[in-house]
């Protein structure tokens, strides 16, 4: 397997994944538009049936399986929202999921990863590598390991995304200045970078990550992968990857604008918003591309901005919190 990808593995994805993942619509809303001055493209993934984006990696990565290979079944590690998809794309294949799981995971990711047929592994987040921890089980079950975001095929699925979005703005008549995505490990922001660069040249790519986990926007300014020191908020659980990985960070650095951090208090005003304005739900992860407009760290005025709201797996308790922090 290659570990290069290019825009060619993004829309081989795209014509794979048809009918096995939902187009996603764009959202809108005058009110949005209003606060920006500009233009603003919603992507709502958490509508796909895994709740996020993360369904389109992990099921391309799965299709691209050869019939041996299915047969010892799937591992990863995940602190949900990738897990859930690598075990939805395993039943639908018909093959055994093993997922190792932060034990502080939030509980309705690890119910809904369980409900697909996964067998649950639970670790330590901050005394576990978990790289080597799936690496084991997979060699211990015969299994393949299809890892949350370095993967060629798991950043191939992502980029579909961004071939809708850019796709459904030009049925509106609408060109991309700017797309802004949530960034954790970079797979997501590396298949839309691709996309982008392919079919939206002229648009800036922005990386969005929790503050004190802005490893891809301080790598991109140092010019080098710089790694987190795991102590910032633990609100955003999707976006805690310690470091960029290095195929995503070997392709974001050429084609992104840069990154921007956002606050606690940005994602819950981001969540709430979503919630009373979009009418979706949207986990504090998969609210930071939307914190960011909102707040102004992104130029919009009078511009078309893309927004990926990447996932919807929020615990109850926090996403009460986001509702009454005013």
């Amino acid at each position: 397997m290659s570990e290069t990808v290019s825009f060619a593995d993004v829309e081989a994805a795209a014509g794979r994944l048809r009918g096995r993942v939902l187009r996603t619509p764009l959202l809108r809303h005058p009110l949005l538009d209003r606060l920006t001055s500009g233009t603003v493209l919603v992507k709502p993934e958490p509508l796909q049936k895994t709740g996020s984006f993360k369904l389109r990696g992990a099921t391309n990565a799965a299709l691209l399986m050869d019939a041996a290979a299915r047969q010892g079944g799937v591992v990863t590690h995940s602190s949900g929202n990738h897990g859930q998809a690598t075990a939805c794309a395993a039943h639908q294949l018909g093959m055994r999921a093993i997922i190792a799981m932060p034990a502080d995971a939030p509980a309705i990711k690890v119910e809904s990863t369980r409900r697909w047929g996964a067998e649950i592994i639970t670790f330590d987040r901050a005394t576990t590598d978990r790289d080597r921890l799936a690496e084991a089980l997979a060699a211990e079950h015969g299994a393949t390991l299809i890892p949350p975001f370095d993967h060629p095929h798991v950043i191939a699925g992502q980029g579909t995304l961004a071939i809708e979005l850019v796709e459904d703005a030009k049925a509106l008549g609408l060109a991309l200045d700017a797309l802004a995505v949530c960034t954790g490990g970079g797979g997501l922001t590396a298949g839309c970078a691709l996309a982008m660069e392919a079919l939206a040249p002229a648009a800036e790519v922005w990386a969005v990550e929790p503050e004190g986990w802005d490893d891809t926007r301080r790598s991109l300014a140092a010019g080098r992968r710089i790694a987190n020191n795991g102590s910032g908020d633990g609100l955003c659980d999707s976006l805690l990857s310690m470091q960029p990985g290095a195929i995503t960070f070997a392709l974001n650095q050429p084609r992104l604008a840069g990154g921007v951090a956002v606050t606690p208090a940005e994602v819950f005003r981001a969540m709430r918003f979503a919630f009373e304005h979009l009418k979706i739900v949207v986990e504090p992860g998969g609210a930071v591309a939307l914190a960011a407009v909102l707040a102004g760290k992104l130029a919009t005025r009078g511009r078309v901005l893309g927004v990926v709201v990447s996932g919807g797996n929020v615990d109850p308790a926090v996403f009460a919190r986001a509702l009454a922090a005013r």
